[in-house]
């Protein structure tokens, strides 16, 4: 009965997004923060981070709803694309990765080959690292 309730009061409703989970995460940090500080300004920022998930749950305004999602994803694409390259960089224990002194190209080298002379494919700069 309460599931059939719900079910028909969410009918048309944007839901949950990304945005969504970043803001209840958020609020959760705020919430968090203000238990140890007792700062009324993080409870306060919290509540209206809070608000403004909720109402952007029970919106009926879906395009606008994915318009933010999608500005919000693409505002952090470069971060996750950066954090992704260092989880792959910190597990990969085959190579090692150099950085080149001229250009800052990013480069992997196989682990365990001694000194070896590593050439930049951008630039074409060639130098001595240890794998």
């Amino acid at each position: 009965m309460i599931r059939r309730f719900l079910a028909g009061f969410m009918a048309g409703r944007y839901g949950g997004d990304q945005l969504n989970l970043f803001l209840i995460a958020l609020y959760v940090i705020l919430y968090v923060v203000f238990l140890f500080t007792r700062l009324l300004v993080f409870e306060l920022l919290g509540t209206i981070v809070l608000v403004v998930s909720l109402f952007r749950s029970l919106s009926r305004r879906l395009d606008r709803r994915r318009a933010e999602n999608a500005r919000f994803l693409q505002s952090v694409r470069p971060i996750a694309r950066r954090w992704s390259a260092f989880r792959a960089r910190a597990h990969d224990k085959e190579h090692r990765y150099f950085k080149c002194p001229n250009c800052g190209q990013r480069m992997r080298v196989p682990r365990g080959k001694g000194r070896i002379t590593v050439h930049c494919r951008s630039c074409g700069a060639a130098f001595e690292e240890k794998s």
